[in-house]
């Protein structure tokens, strides 16, 4: 059966339901999958648990999904962009976990690897731990994490092919390749997308086994959080 769909909604079409977990990969508004997030905004899905390293900004990214309510909990571990993030958490309207950074990738990494949970330091004897068990291993206290799941994983990559196989490039690889993994169905939007063999096989990030729905993406606008320029003394361009 073919892997490869026409658009997001396409790809996404009988995977929607009230109350899902959905991932996304991202960092920032870097290796977003941009086409996914618009259609679940136009197709109404609420309730939804999300897991994503943050929740973008108020005007794109999953931050639109914050500002038509349709995140109901959110996993994560930076939300410092989000106005409406702010606004909706100190109203009691988002229940919200955060996680280390480090922590959010392992319990991914985790739930894709079939483990169910794991010893870290981080967070040992802070509200981080509250509620959890903890256990000294040599004299060091350790705090258990439990795995992620999801009911779809969205991602994004830079070249796809039609088998599922995926190539991230650069910074925008971030909580993608994980994510692909954990998720019971994944769905990847891609830049390039091309015919099996194309793929340079020591290059491929994310091997098709872990995809079940593909299609490439009409157009990105990969947004720039902050611009940052340095003032050029030569004057010269």
């Amino acid at each position: 059966m073919s892997k490869v769909y026409t658009n997001a909604k396409h790809a996404l079409d009988g995977l929607l339901f009230d109350g899902m977990t959905i991932m996304s990969g991202g960092f920032g508004l870097c290796g977003i999958p941009e086409h996914c997030i618009r259609y679940l905004k136009e197709h109404g899905v609420k309730g939804i648990t999300w897991i994503a390293n943050n929740c973008g900004v108020d005007d794109f990214g999953s931050g639109i999904l914050l500002h038509s309510h349709q995140i109901k909990k959110m996993v994560a571990s930076y939300v410092g962009e989000n106005k409406t993030f702010e606004k909706q958490f100190l109203e009691g309207v988002l229940e919200v976990e955060f996680n280390p950074q480090g922590t959010l990738a392992e319990r991914i990494r985790a739930g894709g690897s079939g483990i169910p949970a794991f010893y870290t330091k981080t967070g040992a004897g802070t509200v981080i731990a509250k509620g959890k068990e903890e256990r000294d291993f040599n004299g060091t206290t350790y705090v258990m994490e439990t795995a992620l799941h999801a009911d779809v994983a969205i991602v994004k990559a830079w070249k796809g092919d039609t088998t599922g196989n995926l190539i991230y490039r650069k910074t925008a690889r971030n909580f993608n390749p994980i994510m692909a993994m954990a998720g019971k169905v994944t769905v990847a939007e891609v830049e390039e997308l091309v015919e099996p063999g194309q793929l340079n096989a020591n290059d491929i990030h994310t091997p098709g086994i872990f995809v079940q729905r593909i299609f490439k993406g009409d157009h990105f606008e990969k947004r720039i959080e902050f611009l940052t320029t340095k003032d050029n003394p030569t004057g010269k361009k």
